[in-house]
């Protein structure tokens, strides 16, 4: 018998004695809060910034100068976008902007100064954001390479809470949940950045 037999064998006698049939999984977790904008905002910047994220805040109508703004500040001449990002976002933006596709090598992402991109939700209680894929976010790896990630949420799409926030993802899509700069600490509990992720998230929040 295979070391492969012992542990199939193993995960069959363990499915065997699960009870038959779907098990009833509780939901009373809180659910359904809400609060007002202001509060929530409030919440949702207080955790990031103590994620040490950056944070602006502007009107919707003001994305395409605060992200030109963030850009320029930080030395960004060449950025990568997702292919459903709403251009106009960038349209003050005088540096190259790269379409990202799938057939682009990581090698190249990583030659970029950084990365706008929009999000699905947020929760506010966590300070985290989530992406889903959508073709204003992309896939994974145009927000992991690059050093730096610029995300714009909506004020409208951030939650209370996780289960409020979970509530508008579409099941089965790849969500990916960011919680500021990607972030570790070695053995001698020194905060170490950049080792996964992005160095520096700026979050603009629009509303």
């Amino acid at each position: 018998m295979t070391s492969r037999d012992v542990v199939l064998g193993r995960i069959r006698g363990a499915l065997g004695r699960s009870p038959a049939g779907p098990v009833e999984i509780s939901r009373d977790y809180r659910r359904g809060r809400t609060a007002p904008a202001e509060g929530r905002f409030a919440l949702f910047a207080d955790r990031l910034l103590d994620y040490k994220a950056f944070v602006h805040r502007c009107a919707a109508d003001e994305i395409p100068a605060t992200l030109a703004r963030i850009l320029t500040e930080r030395g960004v001449r060449t950025v990568g976008v997702p292919t459903g990002l709403d251009r106009s976002w960038l349209v003050h933006f005088d540096g190259d902007i790269i379409v990202d596709s799938p057939d682009t090598p990581a090698p190249r992402l990583e030659s970029l100064d950084g990365v706008v991109t929009a999000s699905a939700t947020a929760c506010a209680e966590t300070g985290t954001i989530f992406l889903d894929g959508s073709p204003d976010q992309g896939r994974r790896a145009l927000t992991l390479v690059p050093d730096l990630h610029v995300c714009v949420v909506s004020l409208d799409a951030v939650e209370v809470g996780v289960p409020e926030a979970l509530a508008r993802l579409v099941p089965g899509r790849p969500t990916t949940l960011i919680s500021g700069p990607s972030a570790t600490s070695d053995i001698e509990l020194e905060r170490v950045e950049g080792v996964h992720g992005p160095r520096t998230l700026v979050v603009v929040i629009a509303g």
